[in-house]
């Protein structure tokens, strides 16, 4: 029987959106009355430091096409040109090497069609993570250290109706149990699962199944790009209450932290609304975000999404239609680059530092995440 749960996203004591002024003062303060606060406060931020991420279409091409992908949606496939060059490749991620990029996140497209070129940043950067679909398994010999990111939409039935699509239309089933025995107890893989208000019923039977074959989730909120309102919705807090509720079950499987499910969800935190003028993922090296990085909030140092023909640089980590974006990784990324934003109070910045632990815990090369975990 499902029972409802408190929502458990905190406020900030006095002011309700706390700034940059004194919040150093008060961080110091909260610190040093709390050491195992300050210990792991010191490590995360003490490895989120060393990141410096990218992110890279490989492919232009795909084995699926499914509903609500923005990729496909706003037709990437055809804006720019595929590179199948290796060289121009390796040249292209030495380049990357050297503006001081360490951690590839590789997309498409889907990446385990050119296993070739997952290899060339393999064998350049500290840390390599591929999103699949999960129809193709990745190798693990020669892929010991990467992470797999398998996406998940809707879950149950939904995920079929959603993604069982080959490129000419035809539709096939148990795509998500093709994912689970791709990746059946390998610690490398995680999934990302795009929650859904038709999908409510099927959240806690997702994770089981996904528990059951010795992987974890975070989720993620679904965004369906194919339609005229992507984010439209009706049943938001049946959906928070569920997600929630399921978390707080299988704490172990979902690892997405309580405050990090509501702002996915919602598109608000307790300090303001996620959108573009605070979104940290936006490409560096576009002119178009002048203004966007010189408004006081945060970005991601360094980051770019490049194309696939290795020259063009896309606006930002996802489609480029801020209005319509929920995407996990941009949400996260704007909940990580935030910490002074959680500085009120002790209680908040336990908050941060628990979410950014979590974060991070998705990565098989992080020492956050459980197989690594003695290494810390």
């Amino acid at each position: 029987m499902k029972q409802d749960v408190t929502i458990t996203l905190p406020s900030a004591r006095g002011n309700a959106a706390p700034g940059l002024t004194g919040w150093g003062q008060r961080l110091r303060e909260s610190l040093a009355a709390d050491p195992e606060l300050e210990a792991r406060f010191n490590a995360v931020r003490q490895f989120s430091a060393g990141i410096r991420s990218s992110e890279y279409h490989l492919t232009n091409a795909c084995n699926l096409r499914c509903k609500g992908c923005w990729f496909f949606t706003y037709e990437f496939e055809k804006s720019t040109k595929e590179n199948t060059s290796l060289d121009d490749l390796r040249a292209f991620v030495r380049a990357e090497v050297g503006r001081g990029v360490n951690t590839a996140l590789l997309i498409g497209g889907e990446p385990t069609l050119v296993m070739d070129r997952i290899a060339v940043y393999r064998d350049a950067m500290d840390y390599v993570t591929i999103s699949t679909n999960g129809l193709k398994p990745l190798p693990l010999e020669g892929f010991e250290d990467l992470t797999v990111a398998i996406s998940l939409f809707g879950g149950g039935p939904l995920d079929d109706e959603l993604r069982a699509i080959r490129p000419g239309g035809r539709r096939f089933t148990d795509l998500f149990e093709t994912a689970l025995e791709n990746y059946r107890d390998d610690p490398r893989a995680g999934y990302i699962y795009a929650l859904t208000e038709k999908g409510i019923d099927y959240i806690e039977d997702t994770v089981r199944r996904i528990r059951a074959h010795g992987s974890r989730v975070h989720f993620n909120f679904y965004s369906s790009y194919d339609t005229d309102d992507p984010l439209y919705a009706e049943r938001t807090r049946e959906l928070l209450v569920e997600a929630l509720r399921v978390q707080a079950a299988y704490p172990e499987t979902v690892i997405s932290h309580p405050y990090s499910i509501e702002v996915m969800i919602t598109g608000r935190s307790h300090w303001g609304e996620f959108g573009y003028d605070v979104c940290p993922s936006i490409s560096s090296g576009l002119p178009a975000h002048h203004d966007r990085a010189r408004n006081g909030n945060p970005v991601l140092p360094k980051f770019n999404t490049w194309a696939a023909d290795l020259e063009t640089v896309q606006f930002c980590c996802t489609s480029g239609h801020c209005e319509s974006c929920r995407d996990s990784q941009a949400v996260f990324s704007w909940l990580m680059v935030s910490p002074h934003r959680f500085a009120d109070s002790p209680e908040l910045l336990w908050t941060w530092v628990k979410l950014a632990e979590s974060y991070w815990s998705q990565f098989y090369w992080s020492p956050f995440h459980p197989a690594r975990a003695g290494q810390r």
